[in-house]
């Protein structure tokens, strides 16, 4: 004979059960809520910038959703998916300060070292009065943009900082520079004993779980490396002086948004990635809104547009710009974003930790990044709201 209340209290307890494993946000499982805020996000951006194609990848409590637009090629007319690889631009740097603080935690390096103890060349010299930290956070004293054009190898490189000239003191002022964070991955490997593309590869890469990110795509994955279009011309990017430690990394949506998943709960890696993760959420410097990390970028949450345009805007880009060291590093809630372009491929990456929500966008052509912004803003306002309203109701 069945024993129905048994029964009953049977069904009851697995209930209970997979109540208590369900997500804690239930609005992450509208997948249609997600997609029609991408959309909305999404497609008039393409439309007005002219966008071949994009992958957009959104998580929420740890799930990831992708979204995919256009075409990785117009020549084949191959469409993107969520393999398709893109030109990360300088989303490197986020990967490169990981890679920092993974051997920082080794005892390898310090961020309070200078420069010359992993490169002799440049023991004494100007650049050796600041510490790695100054490079990481680009506040060296002026270190350029961009590198002039007749340095085009690591060797020039070197040689050109060698007699660069500061023009401020280390820690007064942040000017974003390539051959700043690029010196900070190139010290970084020196203390490895190896070269930064095998410490990526090697070292970074699989802890991070990240199976189609490559530093140089293998013969394998090149029908997945999308195209990039620069005045409706095909281009990929060109090998440069410190290009792999601040721009050179392609990816996937898959990928980064799992890399992004990562550092909003790291605690599926192992710990001393764990430790390098959360090291890079460390903010150093005060740019108005925006606090300066280790490739991260971050701000307090919830933030303005505005806010979020302006540590984005070409002020802050291009120019030299002063700003106050944080005695500590500020607590709450906070969004993280990276911006990264190359000659025909703009990324965009931003996410809320304690929000458990991100994005990520890749696309095939180097459009405005305040339009990378307003459309993650958007998206993550959308993700928020979403979230405030199912606990509304919850209550």
């Amino acid at each position: 004979m069945v024993n129905h209340r048994l029964q009953r209290l049977v069904s009851s307890a697995i209930a209970l059960v997979a109540l208590c494993f369900a997500p804690v946000r239930g609005w992450a499982a509208d997948e249609t809520a997600i997609s029609n805020a991408v959309d909305a996000a999404i497609r008039p951006l393409m439309a007005e910038h002219k966008v071949p194609g994009m992958a957009v990848a959104v998580t929420v409590d740890g799930h990831a959703y992708f979204f995919n637009y256009g075409v990785a090629s117009r020549e084949s007319n191959v469409p993107v998916n969520e393999t398709t690889l893109f030109e990360l631009g300088s989303v490197s740097k986020t990967f490169t300060a990981t890679l920092a603080m993974y051997v920082q935690g080794t005892h390898k390096l310090s961020l309070a070292d200078h420069p010359g103890k992993y490169i002799p060349q440049l023991k004494g010299t100007a650049i050796d009065q600041a510490t790695l930290l100054h490079l990481g956070t680009y506040t060296a004293g002026g270190l350029p943009l961009q590198f002039p054009d007749e340095v085009t190898d690591d060797a020039g490189a070197l040689t050109y900082i060698q007699a660069w000239k500061p023009e401020a003191a280390p820690g007064i002022d942040r000017e974003y520079s390539n051959p700043s964070l690029g010196l900070f991955g190139y010290a970084t490997a020196q203390a490895l004993h190896r070269d930064f593309t095998g410490a990526v590869q090697t070292v970074l890469l699989p802890r991070l779980g990240l199976e189609h990110t490559y530093v140089r795509v293998p013969d394998g994955a090149m029908a997945d490396y999308a195209w990039g279009y620069d005045e409706d011309k095909p281009v990929r990017v060109s090998p440069g002086a410190f290009d792999v430690e601040t721009y050179g990394i392609k990816s996937s949506s898959a990928d980064m948004i799992r890399f992004v998943q990562a550092n909003i709960d790291p605690s599926r890696l192992d710990q001393p990635m764990r430790r390098a993760i959360t090291a890079t959420h460390v903010a150093y410097f005060k740019l108005g809104a925006m606090a300066q990390g280790l490739g991260w970028e971050q701000y307090a949450y919830p933030v303005s547009q505005a806010d979020l345009l302006a540590g984005n805007s070409a002020q802050v880009i291009t120019q030299a710009n002063a700003v106050e060291p944080f005695k500590k590093s500020p607590k709450g809630p906070r969004l993280f974003n990276k911006t990264g372009s190359t000659r025909g491929f703009g990324a965009y990456v931003a996410f809320v930790p304690e929000k458990r929500i991100g994005v990520v966008l890749l696309a095939n052509r180097n459009y405005p990044i305040a339009a990378r912004v307003q459309a993650a803003y958007a998206v993550l306002t959308s993700l928020s709201e979403g979230d405030a309203h199912l606990r509304g109701a919850n209550e």
